[in-house]
């Protein structure tokens, strides 16, 4: 385990938003971008997605989280941190990797908008097809 005043870094990423965080033993304060979660996350759960992991481990009120985010809208920023922050406990303690991998926090969703195609109007749409 690392030290208790050690913090660990770690990047997270789903869609186009990308994560950088720090975890730190702490009270349980959650900080991203500057602002309390709560006020920048308007929807709990949002909010319930980036503590995921420090509920899997036990460990909410134990750390305090630093993220800084960008790119993407507000679910992909949320599922970033939660990546993030998975990565960061499993670092900062190697006996929490299997409980976190298990709940599938430490995959990248690797899920992104598909192109759009030529000749339609859209990914996988087609034009209205009309007999006659």
């Amino acid at each position: 385990m690392a030290e208790a005043t050690e913090r660990s870094q770690a990047t997270g990423r789903r869609k186009v938003a990308s994560a950088r965080v720090w975890v730190s033993p702490g009270t349980g304060k959650i900080t991203v971008n500057g602002r309390d979660v709560n006020e920048y996350f308007h929807r709990e759960n949002l909010v319930t997605l980036v503590k995921a992991p420090l509920v899997v481990v036990e460990a909410v009120e134990q750390f305090d989280v630093l993220a800084t985010v960008s790119g993407g809208g507000e679910t992909g920023q949320a599922g970033a941190i939660r990546h993030g922050v998975a990565r960061a406990l499993s670092l900062h303690n190697p006996d929490w990797r299997t409980p976190i991998k298990r709940a599938g926090f430490l995959t990248r969703d690797a899920r992104v908008k598909e192109r759009k195609k030529y000749g339609r109007p859209a990914a996988r749409k087609r034009f209205q097809y009309s007999k006659r």
